[in-house]
């Protein structure tokens, strides 16, 4: 089994570089043309991941939407991001193996796992063990309605870093901050700080990234990777941005 996906992860948090993920939610893939026009512009503007997952799945297409990624291109990884197992497809690079530490619904914390993994033992698809974490961004989202979980508190980070310690000691290697899709606020630079500062293991956030300034505030605050997907639809400029912005920190650090 692969470790590319994982060691590239392991890179970005050791030497400090930065990276950005393109989230793409299969209930919003509703024209193959203009799903193609967007997945042509992530690839020109070398996105690092594409991630593949939602909430609420109408329709079970995620083995047809990754099957036309390879098609198209075969560089950037597609790394499952799933709100239940059954949005698993073996043609997937990795998964996101999430544990909702920051709930207690324990289908959640372990109860998906079970049922997926004997699938997954028979796979090629690398597994990333992320100790997940809802975190408050202003509104109820999908993420939290469907987890039937109370967000941490946006304004108290110890609560986080102490959720997200423990994940450590339990063993997760790679931890996800989410204020959820559509959140108003992203989880705050001293959240994302104190989680980085306790885990010491690769960071990605995501939720309410609306601005590349947003961005830039949670790179700044320890982010190693940042997952934009309804922001790219709020502002079409988003990936565009965040990648020259990417660039021209990576010609700063040579």
């Amino acid at each position: 089994m692969s470790n590319k996906v994982g060691a590239k992860l392991e890179e970005l948090s050791h030497s400090g570089r930065k990276a950005v993920a393109w989230l793409i939610d299969p209930d919003d893939v509703n024209s193959s043309e203009v799903f193609e026009d967007r997945l042509l512009e992530a690839i020109s503007l070398k996105v690092d991941f594409i991630f593949l997952g939602g909430s609420l799945i109408k329709q079970n297409s995620i083995y047809e939407i990754i099957r036309f990624i390879k098609k198209t291109q075969e560089d950037i990884p597609v790394v499952l991001f799933p709100g239940n197992s059954i949005q698993f497809s073996p043609l997937a690079d990795a998964l996101l193996f999430l544990s909702l530490i920051s709930g207690r619904n324990p289908d959640l914390l372990i109860g998906q796992h079970v049922s997926i993994a004997p699938l997954l033992e028979n796979s090629n698809v690398e597994i990333l063990s992320t100790g997940y974490m809802l975190v408050d961004g202003g509104e109820t989202t999908s993420a939290h309605y469907i987890s039937q979980t109370i967000p941490l508190p946006n304004h108290r980070p110890e609560l986080a870093a102490a959720t997200a310690l423990a994940g450590k000691y339990l063993g997760m290697r790679y931890f996800y901050l989410d204020a959820g899709s559509g959140a108003p606020n992203p989880v705050c630079a001293e959240l994302i700080r104190e989680v980085k500062q306790k885990t010491n293991s690769p960071l990605i956030v995501g939720g309410g990234l609306t601005s590349l300034e947003k961005i830039k505030t949670a790179y700044h605050a320890g982010a190693d990777l940042v997952v934009i997907g309804n922001g790219a639809g709020k502002n079409p400029k988003l990936l565009s941005e965040v990648s020259a912005y990417l660039e021209s920190i990576r010609i700063l650090a040579n």
